[in-house]
């Protein structure tokens, strides 16, 4: 059986392996100032809606050096990038604030998250929110959810976003617009949120289940 191969070794003298997620999501690695402020350039371009050459002129340099810039390839001058910054409609110091960006994470404790009213949410429907993402361009929502004796079937919920839900305890029959589902625990469904979903057969009670929503920040 063949052994991935070690980058490292760690304090005790043992390799260490280079052992990734089975998530498709591109890898992030170190940035250098130069390719931050790049990148940043480039992000702000693209949501204009101007190609790199249109941006050139606007901040008065050669194309050839734009592309550098935003290929991390060289340190412009501060009166460089604050032309850049002036096309781009952008402060100064926004091109700067990829470099030390906050990775954020949110940390609740077991029987510790918020109690949230959300709207349409119906008597014995109980959601506790597990976290919250934070400067992002989008809106992460998990939440534990109980459904207690006094719950009633709801099949009317719609908002935007995807959503995906995990079973941990109790069954349902669960409809996302013309198709039901049986849940039980360990089972997963994952859904276009912006049609009507909802428990349409309470089976077993009370059940919980971890409800995940992702939508874009408006």
């Amino acid at each position: 059986m063949e052994r991935p191969l070690a980058k490292d070794t760690n304090e005790q003298g043992e390799p260490d392996i280079d052992i990734g997620t089975g998530s498709g999501a591109p890898r992030v690695g170190a940035l250098t100032l130069e390719q931050a402020i790049g990148a940043k350039i480039r992000q702000q371009r693209k949501r204009l809606d101007i190609t790199g050459a249109e941006l050139a002129a606007a901040a008065k340099v050669s194309t050839g050096m734009m592309s550098k810039i935003e290929n991390g390839q060289i340190s412009p001058s501060l009166s460089t990038l604050n032309a850049v910054a002036k096309a781009l409609n952008v402060p100064l110091s926004a091109l700067f604030a990829g470099y030390e960006e906050r990775r954020d994470c949110s940390f609740v404790k077991a029987g510790s998250g918020v109690n949230i009213e959300r709207r349409g949410t119906k008597a014995g429907h109980h959601y506790q929110m597990l976290g919250h993402s934070l400067g992002s361009d989008i809106v992460v929502e998990p939440f534990l959810i109980t459904l207690t004796e006094e719950a009633r079937p709801y099949v009317a919920f719609q908002h935007a976003g995807v959503e995906m839900i995990y079973m941990l305890t109790g069954r349902v029959v669960y409809r996302h617009a013309d198709k039901t589902y049986l849940l039980e625990p360990g089972d997963t469904l994952f859904f276009d949120a912006a049609a009507p979903h909802g428990p349409e057969e309470l089976l077993e009670l009370p059940m919980t289940y971890l409800s995940i929503i992702i939508y874009p920040k408006e």
